[in-house]
């Protein structure tokens, strides 16, 4: 059975040197409920969290601080999931998803918690799209469940392991989401910057998704990750996540999510490898409404 840590992403930690990984807050009595797991996930996991900003900031507002896995670097860490409803107009797909498959309220997404997601449908021996939910971070085997999966590099998809089946096998999918938000260091320091569309749609990410059997257990993992491509060109997304002092302003890789519009859908949920590929591509910067978050 794959164990409940698996929607977490966080343990307590001091201040420290790692600037890629940021700090959030959660109930301490979620803390204390969490903590065992949490302390596992931290010896699992390939990236060291010791870089919690201020912990003492959130002491007296009655939370623990916690640091979720957040390259500050590369990687797209929390976005916003529209309602059940939202996604299944916005995208046609409301008739063979009953029962309910995802939630009534807008829902934040942290790495390896639960979040909706639209695929092929898998039974259908034609053609058509279904509403599905599962872990944000793709689970290719129990081996992957210790590295952060939840981003995959576009460039890398034939190439890493935990990536390169899917891919190869078109378990392409599209990732619902109101917003999604990315750290801004121009400052000097962490600054959270929210990116909906200026034409107040919704986006749709491009991702992979699989679906593993525990083979201990015969549980089965829905999971799915978001796709990113270099975006050191472009006039918005290059400015956010740490820069690298010892790199040149046009080889940092800074990274940007992939949107997937309304009428390339098919293409991308049915198309072939080379049709699909087609469409990773940055979205112009007259597509993003971003601003400083709070």
């Amino acid at each position: 059975m794959v164990s409940s840590w698996l929607g977490w992403a966080g343990v307590v930690k001091p201040q420290g040197s790692n600037p890629s990984i940021q700090c959030f807050a959660r109930p301490r009595a979620e803390h204390r409920r969490r903590s065992q797991d949490l302390d596992a996930l931290h010896k699992a996991s390939h990236s060291p969290l010791d870089n919690c900003k201020r912990p003492s900031d959130h002491a007296t507002a009655g939370v623990e601080c916690f640091c979720e896995m957040v390259c500050t670097h590369r990687m797209c860490n929390r976005y916003v999931s529209p309602t059940e409803a939202d996604i299944e107009r916005f995208w046609h797909i409301g008739r063979a998803n009953q029962p309910r498959w995802w939630r009534e309220q807008p829902t934040e997404i942290f790495p390896r918690a639960q979040g909706p997601f639209i695929r092929r449908a898998v039974d259908d021996s034609g053609y058509s799209r279904e509403g599905a939910s599962g872990r944000w971070g793709l689970v290719a085997g129990e081996w992957s469940l210790k590295y952060a999966t939840n981003n995959a590099r576009s460039e890398e998809l034939t190439s890493k392991a935990s990536f390169k089946g899917p891919w190869a096998k078109g378990q392409r999918c599209i990732i619902p989401a109101t917003s999604f938000d990315e750290p801004n260091w121009e400052s000097g320091r962490n600054q959270w910057w929210r990116f909906a569309r200026a034409d107040g749609g919704l986006w749709g990410l491009a991702g992979l998704w699989n679906r593993w059997a525990d083979p201990k257990t015969g549980e089965i993992v829905e999971s799915y990750t978001m796709l990113t491509i270099n975006a050191d060109d472009h006039p918005l997304m290059r400015r956010m996540h740490k820069p690298d002092p010892k790199l040149p302003a046009n080889k940092q890789d800074k990274r940007s999510v992939i949107s997937i519009e309304r009428e390339d859908v098919d293409q991308w949920l049915a198309g072939t490898i080379a049709e699909a590929t087609e469409l990773l591509h940055l979205a112009p910067v007259e597509m993003f409404d971003a601003a400083p978050a709070g």
